[in-house]
């Protein structure tokens, strides 16, 4: 995400309901000011394009890890009409060990409706953005948010933890985001676009960085004294539990394994070839099936599998 400009402060009239929400927007935008980690997407010269990019790739992926695919990315594809020109199997190649690859995809379908339906330029308009390939809500708030300088609620995960907490008064929020979250969300946004812009980028960043998910560092949190789950002894968390992500062993184990022999080929590789990277021959076809239907790969006769062209 990008860090929006900093817009002045402002204290106008407001009912006793608002204070609550209005008492949160300065410290954690203050704090963000002096806080806010050095990102490049969050430079000026990201441009809207950068900020789209660094959304796909840090779903579910920690900040250290899409650093360097992220560079290399821009480089190669500075905008979307570049990667459009690409292959879609070069965008699987290019997201490395990224996991969830199925994202290179979907960035490579945004960029081709980029190219044909606006010219080659990230869209600023939310339902434009909501209507590209593999744009879901979340993606669509973010980059009209960080890149243009809107007012959206955007929700990530850090986001709702944070209103799960200071708000809400619990540890963590549901599994799945609600309507609920949703509402309260869009109630906390200041009114004015600048100020909302940067307080979405400001409470995700609180969230990464200080009310994590484990371990959270309260006496560095500018919100503390009004968080309603501090103030409360920090009750344990009491609903369904929370979902871990096991990955050794698993399908999505063996479907990296897959993918990563055909990131190094650069010809077609034959079945013998994927055979040997996984011991177990049920969830091993299982995998590259997978694989084949998600459009990651491509089977050709003759037993020989590529990335996909199409």
């Amino acid at each position: 995400m990008t860090a929006p400009t900093k817009p002045p402060h402002r204290s106008p009239a407001r009912s006793d309901a608002d204070a609550p929400a209005a008492d949160l927007h300065a410290p954690v935008i203050d704090w963000f000011d002096e806080n806010a980690r050095d990102l490049p997407w969050r430079r000026p010269e990201a441009g809207a394009w950068g900020v789209m990019v660094s959304e796909f790739m840090l779903q579910q992926t920690p900040v250290n890890r899409v650093l360097p695919v992220y560079e290399q990315w821009l480089a190669r594809w500075p905008r979307p009409a570049d990667l459009a020109a690409e292959a879609p199997g070069e965008a699987v190649r290019a997201w490395g060990r990224l996991g969830y690859p199925r994202r290179a995809l979907r960035l490579h379908g945004a960029a081709v409706a980029i190219t044909e339906r606006h010219g080659g330029d990230v869209p600023s308009d939310h339902a434009q953005l909501l209507a590209l390939p593999g744009i879901g809500e979340y993606t669509a708030a973010a980059v009209a948010s960080f890149a243009y300088g809107q007012r959206h609620a955007v929700l990530d995960t850090n986001v709702r933890r944070v209103f799960a907490r200071a708000v809400t008064g619990v540890r963590y929020p549901p599994n799945a985001t609600t309507s609920a979250e949703r509402n309260l969300a869009r109630a906390l946004l200041p009114d004015d676009e600048p100020t909302a812009a940067r307080w979405a980028a400001a409470s995700m960043e609180l969230g990464a960085l200080v009310c994590t998910a484990k371990n959270e560092t309260c006496v560095r949190c500018p919100i503390a004294a009004q968080c309603a789950w501090r103030l409360a002894g920090k009750p344990e968390h009491d609903g369904p539990p929370r979902r871990g992500q096991t990955y050794a062993g698993t399908d999505r184990q063996v479907r990296g394994k897959l993918l990563a022999v055909l990131r190094e080929a650069h010809t077609p590789v034959p079945q013998a070839a994927l055979d040997r990277v996984w011991h177990e021959p049920v969830q091993r076809a299982r995998a590259l099936d997978g694989l084949v239907a998600d459009g990651l790969v491509e089977p050709l006769p003759g037993g020989l599998y590529r990335l996909p062209l199409t």
